[in-house]
C-alpha cells in the first residue's frame, strides 16, 4: 500500500508515518531524511543537491523525485511506502504520478491530517527529537516517560531543530497554504483523499489512520 500523509508542519506526520510503518511495515519515506542520506553518502544524487543547497537554492523537483525513485526501488518499500513531506505542489504532485505510473505502482490513499493552526504553535515550540534513534517528543504534548531519557533506545542525547519558533513556523505555515494546499483539490479529483482530525490524541489519530488503511485495503 502506498500512501501520503498531507499537512502543514506540526500536524504529526512523522509520528503517525512511523506508527504505520511499524504495523505494517510501509516504508517511511521521508524527503528531508532523503535529502540528508544522499548528502552524507556523498553520492551524484547528493553531491547535486549540496551544491544547490550551499549558494541558498532549493533543490528542483527533479533531483528529488530521482532520489524518491532511488527510495520506492529499495527492497524496504516492498511492502508499500509512506511519503512524508512530498508532494508539496501540484507539479511535483504530477511528476510523482509520472514516475509511479512508469514503475507500474500506484497511490492508494492520501490523507490529509486536519488540524487547528493555532495550536500548531505549541506543537511546534516544543518539538525535540532523539539525536540517536530519531524519535519525536514535545516538551508538553508528549514528553518523555523518564526526564532526559530517550523512551526508544535509552539515549540522553536530544536535539531541536533551529527554525521550531513562532516566527518561522509562521513563515513556513504560509509556504504550505500557498503551496500545498492547493494539492487537496488535485488528489479529491482523482478520489484518493481521505481527511482525519489530527487533533485528537496521538493514539485516537492512529485509530483513524487505521480506519483508513482496512477501508483501502477492503477496497482493492
Amino acid at each position: 500500500m502506498n500512501l501520503i500523509l498531507l499537512g502543514p508542519p506540526g500536524a504529526g506526520k512523522g509520528t503517525q508515518a512511523k506508527r504505520l510503518e511499524q504495523a505494517h511495515g510501509f516504508a517511511q519515506v521521508s524527503t528531508g531524511d532523503i535529502l540528508r542520506s544522499h548528502i552524507a553518502a556523498g553520492d551524484e544524487l547528493g553531491r547535486q543537491a549540496e551544491t544547490i543547497m550551499a549558494t541558498g537554492g532549493y533543490v528542483p523537483d527533479d533531483l528529488m523525485i530521482a532520489m524518491i525513485e532511488t527510495e520506492i526501488d529499495n527492497p524496504s518499500c516492498r511492502n508499500g511506502f509512506i511519503l512524508d513531506g512530498f508532494p508539496r505542489t501540484i507539479p511535483q504532485a504530477e511528476a510523482l504520478d509520472a514516475l509511479l505510473k512508469r514503475k507500474g505502482l500506484k497511490l492508494d490513499s492520501v490523507i490529509e491530517m486536519k488540524v487547528d493552526e493555532t495550536v500548531l504553535i505549541e506543537r511546534i515550540a516544543g518539538r525535540f527529537t532523539c539525536a540517536q534513534c530519531g524519535a519525536g517528543y514535545n516538551d508538553t504534548l508528549q514528553p518523555t516517560h523518564v526526564p532526559g531519557i530517550c523512551d526508544v533506545c535509552g539515549s540522553q542525547h536530544f536535539t531541536r531543530r533551529p527554525d521550531d519558533n513562532a516566527e518561522a513556523f509562521n513563515t513556513r505555515l504560509e509556504k504550505y497554504r500557498a503551496e500545498t494546499t492547493p494539492i487537496l483539490p488535485y488528489y479529491r479529483a482523482n478520489g484518493l483523499l481521505k481527511s482525519i482530525d489530527a487533533m485528537l490524541p496521538i493514539d485516537r489519530v492512529a485509530e483513524q489512520m487505521e480506519e483508513i488503511v482496512c477501508e483501502t485495503v477492503k477496497a482493492a
